[in-house]
């Protein structure tokens, strides 16, 4: 588990809130306090709030589940999808679209679609078939599509977890987590709505290296989780050979 350092969090400037004018007082209890115009975040609320959110990510993850990395706005969107690929988890860094968990009848057509035409173009069927100006515009189809849904490809059915670097830009992704029952961890800053969150982070969500910290902090505790899954995979019993009957083998007899 990742050692958790408030010295490190104070350093990225995690503890900087926004204007007092747009807080939302369900985060008073993670406030620390006012300076100049705005709220201080309480830093030991946030380490206290790590410390119930990482054993929680890498239990998910050592129960087989998937863990979705969420950030689309301009700040984010690199943290997310190279500390999803890091772990080999999906991901949503672009534009969260409605429907991304509920409606996944849709979903799962449009990532059909995707697969078919990268399988299509890598075997080179493509090219065999069309002239280059139609591969060109299969090719376009292609980055469109991987854009939208390329982060979520290998998504398995319904996610373990939810993680949101920032719960007010990404709020169409919590209430639909929300409403599945699917347990949310989100970086919230003191205007963000905690309600339906199980796991807040209170933390600056408009600092890159405040997000940067945190989600290393997240990616950590992922690791540790696949280590554990592992483990649990070497230490299982292996199957004892049997014939086509099922009747055991003469070396078991």
């Amino acid at each position: 588990m990742p050692e958790l350092d408030i010295k490190k969090l104070f350093e990225v400037g995690a503890h900087f809130g926004h204007k007092t004018s747009r807080w939302n007082p369900k985060m008073a209890g993670f406030i620390h306090s006012k300076r100049d115009d705005s709220h201080i975040i309480n830093l030991e609320k946030t380490v206290e709030q790590l410390d119930r959110v990482l054993p929680f990510v890498t239990d998910v993850v050592a129960r087989g589940r998937q863990f979705l990395f969420v950030g689309t706005k301009k700040q984010a969107r690199e943290i997310v999808k190279n500390a999803a690929e890091s772990v080999s988890q999906p991901y949503v860094a672009e534009r969260w679209l409605g429907g991304m968990l509920t409606n996944v009848t849709t979903i799962t057509s449009q990532i059909k679609k995707l697969k078919l035409l990268e399988k299509r173009m890598a075997s080179g069927e493509l090219a065999n078939r069309y002239n280059k100006l139609e591969v060109q515009r299969y090719q376009e189809e292609i980055d469109a599509l991987n854009v939208k849904y390329g982060g979520v490809k290998d998504l398995k059915g319904r996610p373990g977890a939810l993680f949101v670097l920032d719960a007010v830009a990404d709020q169409n992704a919590v209430k639909e987590a929300v409403k599945l029952g699917i347990p949310v961890v989100a970086i919230c800053d003191t205007n963000a709505d905690p309600t339906g969150i199980e796991y807040v982070i209170p933390a600056n969500d408009d600092a890159i290296a405040s997000l940067q910290l945190i989600t290393d902090y997240i990616v950590d505790a992922v690791k540790a989780g696949e280590n554990v899954s592992a483990k649990k995979e070497q230490d299982k019993p292996e199957a004892k050979p049997t014939d086509m009957a099922g009747d055991k083998t003469e070396s078991d007899k």
